[in-house]
């Protein structure tokens, strides 16, 4: 790592890095990166209705029925209707439906794995709390970006 750079610039390349491989997943898979991030946020949280996956990606209701669509096509999820009330849908994983991901994310965890051995067992939580504080950052920039 070159110590001389930027602070602004080792940031701005930590987020083209996390781009371009999030791209490079969702080509493997024949998918878009947000669907990628649908299928993830599907498999941390479970079933989800529509609105609010729609609502988590910051996505218009036609896209995300787009998504979903080539979510089901790609055989990475299904809709379900509402038992008491047909209107509503749920979006779910199918069994084994992150399991292509996980074997094009082997390589990012190998890599990272190895990043780690660089950090003591005591700076990991620090670590932690500040990818979930950047995490928290930029969705109140998103949020911004799109109220805006």
């Amino acid at each position: 790592m070159d110590m001389e750079k930027h602070p602004d610039d080792v940031w701005r390349e930590f987020l083209i890095a996390v781009l371009l491989y999030n791209e490079a997943v969702a080509d493997r898979l024949g998918l878009q990166p947000v669907d990628v991030a649908a299928a993830i946020l599907l498999d941390m949280r479970g079933p989800m209705a529509v609105g609010a996956l729609a609502e988590e990606l910051g996505l218009p209701s036609a896209s995300t029925t787009r998504l979903i669509d080539r979510l089901e096509k790609a055989g990475y999820a299904r809709r379900v209707r509402g038992e008491r009330d047909r209107r509503t849908v749920t979006v779910e994983l199918v069994d084994g439906g992150l399991s292509d991901y996980e074997a094009a994310a082997e390589a990012a965890k190998r890599h990272l794995s190895a990043v780690a051995t660089h950090f003591s067992p005591e700076q990991v939580p620090v670590m932690i709390e500040m990818f979930a504080r950047v995490t928290d950052a930029h969705r109140a920039a998103i949020k911004e970006l799109r109220e805006s």
